[in-house]
């Protein structure tokens, strides 16, 4: 029986679950996808991607996987879209409240809802920063709720929800959407400060959800529903970092990474965008530094007037 393998290769001391400060959850799930299937494999591919990848940052110049980082058992229930959900809801809460820093890799995006769902139940006035071609505010879609195009409909009702690169919805979203904190890419590409903006609208607790076809299909094309006039790498990641100096992110997640073999770029943009990622959020934290997640034993998440399994032990 093989080894299990760790994030990126990299070396065992840096991988154990008891030291490691980061989570990752690979999430191989594409039961509700409606055009471009594959997501389902995109963990895999955003992992073999990992381990061809430079691990020294030039731009921060850090080796962030020193702060250790866990492959945790990827979630494989597939029963139907709302058990998939609830098992994404359980191991990420359980995670979050061993003082981890959790991430997760679809998967379709129909498995934030459980993360999202997750985090929102441990921390106090949380910002949901949602990155994406897609306003994913259907509340529910070909009989389920937990439909890839529902992925922040719960959020839009009990976080602080702020979308960013919409540029393909249906008009009955318009009904759940805040005008105020949705940024258009039509509009972005004319204003020079929308980054700004963006921070502006967000508390202290910020949760990123970032699906891969909010970056334009040119850089990124292996994703379900690839959408023109989408985000580009420098602009992204300067964005990315202006959040992780200017507010506490508690977690992200990266989806809708669907794997071509004629392109191995989509998989690398991916792998190199959640070590970046990571990078930012422990930029100028020496190794050796306690990780404190400020997770909120008493807090009982969002809207009291929806219900949500209590998963305490």
């Amino acid at each position: 029986m093989s080894a299990k393998k760790n994030y990126a290769g990299i070396p065992d001391e840096f991988a154990q679950l008891e030291t490691a400060k980061v989570i990752l959850i690979p999430v191989p799930y594409d039961g509700t996808s409606t055009w471009g299937k594959g997501a389902d494999k995109g963990p895999q591919a955003f992992l073999e991607a990992s381990e061809n990848m430079e691990l020294y940052d030039i731009e921060t110049d850090t080796e962030v996987y020193e702060q250790g980082i866990y492959l945790s058992e990827p979630v494989s229930e597939k029963s139907s879209p709302e058990a998939m959900v609830n098992a994404v809801h359980k191991v990420t809460k359980d995670y979050i409240k061993r003082n981890k820093f959790v991430t997760l890799f679809g998967g379709e995006h129909s498995i934030s809802i459980g993360s999202i769902r997750a985090f929102n139940e441990c921390f106090d006035n949380l910002s949901v920063l949602h990155i994406d071609a897609h306003a994913d505010l259907r509340k529910t879609y070909e009989g389920t709720s937990c439909n890839h195009a529902c992925a922040v409909h719960e959020a839009s009702q009990n976080t602080n929800l702020v979308q960013v690169g919409i540029r393909s919805m249906d008009a009955i979203e318009k009904t759940f959407m805040d005008e105020e904190k949705t940024f258009f890419a039509h509009d972005m590409v004319n204003d020079e400060y929308w980054t700004d903006k963006v921070i502006d609208l967000l508390t202290d607790n910020v949760f990123i959800t970032l699906d891969l076809d909010a970056f334009d299909p040119s850089i990124l094309p292996s994703t379900g529903t690839p959408e023109p006039g989408g985000l580009f790498w420098y602009e992204t990641l300067e964005f990315l970092k202006q959040v992780f100096e200017e507010k506490n992110v508690v977690g992200f997640d990266i989806v809708e990474l669907c794997p071509n073999t004629n392109d191995k770029s989509s998989d690398f943009l991916a792998a190199k965008l959640y070590y970046k990622m990571l990078s930012y959020k422990f930029m100028g934290q020496a190794v050796d530094d306690e990780y404190d997640n400020t997770y909120n034993l008493d807090y009982k998440g969002g809207n009291t007037n929806l219900k949500f399994e209590d998963d305490e032990d």
